[in-house]
């Protein structure tokens, strides 16, 4: 029998693998979604330590952007996946469940890209509210503003203006990780491209595929984040 070509393989008739690609795709996106938002909200607080001036709060938060960098972010989802699921199993025996309990892959994965990622929201976070003119927040508490009116109307859009380029790059990295997710046993794109592969034997048209997608993916999230960064540039002389 005639091995399918390439569009025959991709497409969404009969033996086709459009479908599955698709919904691997998805999962990709829900993934890096979810890590990237646990990622920018510790990397606030992290941010929010290193600014702050107390000594005990920057070492902690020096302590982990230091360790997060130095670890493979493949070796964090196999710690975070096994260290759970033994955490989960431990527990589960003190109800009298015998067994082992698995952490679900893609919590494990999310939670493991999240936090590597808070290390680099971090230092975009904090640089980015380093480069906010103290005289704009000075000239904003001269005229009274109370703290949260100073932080929604002056220091928000002006941190969100300098951090949204680094953000859109560790985006770009996050989307990059979920493929490592695949180790959790989540079918998301590279693992669908490898299931296809080895069912077709026709390796080079699947990562090819899974190659398109994530462009289309990154190149839709550029302008995207294009757009977010021309809103907050508005009236900025360039």
């Amino acid at each position: 029998m005639n091995s399918l070509g390439f569009f025959e393989l991709m497409s969404f008739g009969p033996g086709g693998w459009a479908p599955a690609l698709l919904k691997a795709a998805l999962m990709t996106l829900a993934i890096a979604g979810t890590g990237y938002v646990i990622g920018a909200t510790l990397g606030t607080l992290l941010a929010w330590a290193k600014i702050s001036g107390r000594r005990s709060l920057r070492v902690v938060a020096e302590t982990y952007t230091t360790v997060l960098r130095g670890i493979p972010d493949l070796l964090v989802i196999y710690l975070f996946y096994f260290g759970g699921s033994l955490l989960l199993t431990k527990l589960a025996r003190l109800f009298g469940h015998d067994g082992f309990v698995d952490l679900p892959g893609f919590a494990a994965g999310s939670i493991a890209i999240g936090i590597v990622s808070a290390a680099q929201h971090t230092e975009v976070f904090r640089g980015a509210y380093r480069a906010v003119s103290t005289g704009e927040i000075e000239a904003a508490q001269a005229i009274g503003m109370d703290r949260f009116l100073l932080f929604r109307r002056i220091l928000l859009p002006l941190v969100a203006r300098h951090a949204l380029p680094g953000m859109g790059n560790v985006w770009q990295i996050t989307l990059k990780e979920s493929a490592l997710v695949s180790v959790t046993g989540v079918v998301e794109l590279v693992r669908q491209a490898q299931i296809g592969a080895g069912s077709t034997r026709e390796p080079f048209y699947f990562f090819f595929a899974a190659a398109v997608l994530f462009l289309v993916i990154t190149s839709l999230s550029g302008f995207v984040l294009g757009r977010a960064e021309r809103y907050f540039n508005r009236g900025v002389r360039r």
